[in-house]
């Protein structure tokens, strides 16, 4: 398959943007806007009172205050679970001794090339948070199963969050450790 011609039409600190010229599966040339992005990585992680940690985060872009798990963006070459650790260290201010992957997913596949890792992070231990300048962030500990029910009912409105959320549950009934699948 040929690549595709690409312009690049602007790269700034993150993300960049570009017009490609592609042929389609079905034979049709499309020329498609892209914003290329490096992905992320997201932690959900839950204590030993089956508490999840969700950020309460002001988004500009989103018109104010979302419920988050803790994420963030890989830095070039760095692995996904490494990028997941670092950020629920700095974000949450918690360390975590065991970890399992829950998958990816793309957040907008129409246009962001954006992965997202999503891990499970449980045994957890204090560790120093580092809230960078540019987040305004505050950290809580919910009923695990309140969650994934704000998940359910729309409340949380951040993608990342609602799945990583719902396949923690999943993950955690698969292992036994808190009852059946719902």
């Amino acid at each position: 398959m040929q690549s595709p011609k690409q312009t690049v039409h602007y790269r700034g600190r993150i993300i960049s943007v570009t017009t490609d010229e592609v042929r389609l599966p079905n034979g049709h040339q499309a020329t498609l806007e892209v914003v290329h992005h490096p992905g992320g990585a997201v932690a959900v992680a839950v204590d030993a009172a089956q508490r999840v940690c969700l950020l309460r985060q002001y988004r500009y872009v989103a018109g104010g205050w979302l419920w988050e798990l803790p994420a963030g963006k890989l830095e070039p070459a760095e692995p996904p679970l490494l990028t997941a650790q670092r950020e629920l260290t700095e974000e949450a201010g918690v360390r975590a001794a065991r970890w399992q992957s829950l998958g990816a997913y793309l957040s907008s596949p129409g246009v962001f090339s954006e992965v997202l890792h999503l891990f499970l992070a449980t045994d957890l231990e204090p560790a120093s948070a580092a809230h960078e300048p540019s987040e305004v962030i505050e950290v809580h500990w919910i009923a695990f199963e309140e969650a994934c029910g704000w998940a359910e009912r729309g409340e949380i409105r951040d993608g990342k969050t609602a799945l990583g959320l719902l396949r923690a549950r999943y993950a955690l009934a698969a292992d036994g450790a808190s009852g059946p699948p719902r």
